[in-house]
């Protein structure tokens, strides 16, 4: 079959008659059976995807057909599907079957999108490499033998590997922009409050945003448009219009942190691509600038606190009483609580809670995450300052390449270490993408980012449209 990078094409074959969605689905599905090695799918919907797109071709013969006809998505395994089972890959929720649809998903069926599968993930979108899931890690397409990162590891490799046309993750603090750059896709992490956080199981709440991956940034900005908006079961939800026009005239300025591109850690080649591309702007007459954002080596550590804090509080619901997994030979209700949370949960996730804990409790609330609010304040401001001196900021999206599945694993600091770059967006709350602009000599293909002010996405994705058709 012919291969597509964006649904325009999709739909202009599918009007001319040479090309069905029941084609499509056929397609994604070989692909998802004959690469079933690489793990990235904990549930293939395949009877249902086969309904659907002949549902679909129907409505297009009738010319009653939603705007994502012929769009074919995976969904990662946090995204509540109403009657599909949900897990956020662990034990602790395993055979769950959820009981409504999240706000997001639902805005897409709405409009004839597809569902193919449910997508692995690190276990309650914890981790950097999509090794921390209770059902095993998810292998690279492009290297097997490498992560696809984490923890929208699969829904990235998916979309690489050919499984789907595009995949909702969530990005809590890279989670979408990582894998993307890892397995050389596009990854949109939206302003937080663009998208309805409704049906994504929580896990930093004041960070959590459902992303996109896809093969082309027009796809990722109309999923976003379709996605976004007020919803009465999200307050944070913004009304302000997600109307996206990508055919722009203006030349957005052009800002550079010097502390990114200055990082020991960061590899020689991305550095080197990230010049070229602001030295390519300047030629093109866009003015670039020097900033300077000093709070660089805070980032990671300001965003641990807070995040762990968040989700001590928020995993406390799954405690064996209320729903998913419970001990069987438990005799009290602390043994409940304790075995149940003891077998169930990764080790992953039992260190997260416990940090979180930690920075919470009497005596260190004020040293740790009270300190941890007032730098992200800090942060916030500050970002905001520099974002009224430019309209986009570029960097790196982490500082090297896919690294090898278990490299990092007897590291947890190092792990966290590879989040340095993506983490400002979310302490922010500030949209941001990954452009897959670079290609290593190692093989590998590796990101670059793009952030820009609180809800306008609208000049990102304008000139990562430009970017990308060069």
């Amino acid at each position: 079959m012919k291969i597509y990078d964006k649904l325009v094409d999709i739909q202009r074959d599918i009007r001319a008659r040479s090309l069905t969605c029941s084609d499509l689905v056929a397609f994604y599905l070989e692909n998802i059976h004959s690469q079933s090695d690489l793990n990235i799918f904990l549930e293939v919907f395949e009877e249902e995807a086969i309904a659907k797109a002949k549902e679909v071709d129907q409505k297009i013969q009738n010319g009653t057909a939603g705007r994502l006809a012929g769009l074919v998505i995976g969904i990662k395994d946090v995204i509540c599907y109403k009657g599909h089972r949900l897990s956020a890959s662990s034990k602790i929720l395993e055979n769950f079957e959820s009981l409504f649809t999240s706000t997001a998903l639902q805005r897409l069926l709405d409009e004839d999108a597809i569902v193919i599968g449910r997508q692995n993930c690190d276990e309650f979108a914890m981790g950097s490499s999509n090794e921390n899931s209770a059902y095993g890690a998810v292998a690279n397409p492009i290297d097997p033998e490498r992560v696809p990162g984490g923890s929208s590891g699969a829904s990235a490799a998916a979309v690489a590997a050919r499984m789907c046309h595009a995949s909702l993750g969530s990005d809590t603090g890279g989670s979408v922009r990582q894998p993307a750059s890892f397995c050389g896709v596009v990854g949109l992490k939206p302003t937080y409050g663009r998208i309805s956080r409704f049906g994504l199981i929580a896990y930093a709440s004041s960070f959590d945003q459902i992303g996109v991956l896809s093969h082309s940034v027009e796809d990722a900005a109309l999923l976003l448009e379709i996605m976004a908006g007020k919803d009465p079961n999200d307050q944070t939800t913004s009304a302000k219009s997600p109307k996206l026009n990508l055919v722009s005239t203006n030349k957005p300025k052009v800002g550079f942190l010097k502390e990114c591109l200055e990082s020991p850690a960061l590899d020689p080649e991305i550095k080197s691509t990230c010049h070229q591309l602001l030295e390519s702007f300047r030629k093109e007459g866009l003015e670039v600038k020097e900033l300077s954002f000093p709070l660089l080596p805070s980032l990671v550590s300001t965003y641990y606190v807070l995040t762990t804090a968040e989700a001590s509080s928020n995993l406390s619901r799954y405690d064996g009483i209320r729903y998913g997994h419970r001990n069987a030979q438990a005799a009290s209700l602390e043994e409940v609580y304790t075995q149940t949370r003891t077998e169930a949960l990764g080790a992953e996730v039992k260190r997260r809670i416990m940090l979180g804990t930690f920075v919470l409790s009497s005596g260190y609330y004020d040293a740790y995450y009270g300190r941890a609010q007032k730098v992200r304040r800090k942060i916030k401001e500050e970002t905001h300052s520099m974002l009224d001196e430019v309209d986009l900021i570029l960097s790196p999206v982490v500082p090297a390449t896919a690294f090898k599945i278990g490299e990092k694993s007897e590291d947890p600091i190092e792990m966290y270490l590879s989040d340095i770059f993506t983490v400002h967006a979310n302490l922010a709350g500030i949209p941001a993408i990954s452009l897959p602009l670079g290609s290593h000599s190692n093989g590998l293909p590796f990101g670059v980012q793009l952030m820009g002010k609180a809800f306008d996405e609208e000049t990102i994705l304008s000139f990562s449209t430009k970017l990308m058709n060069k």
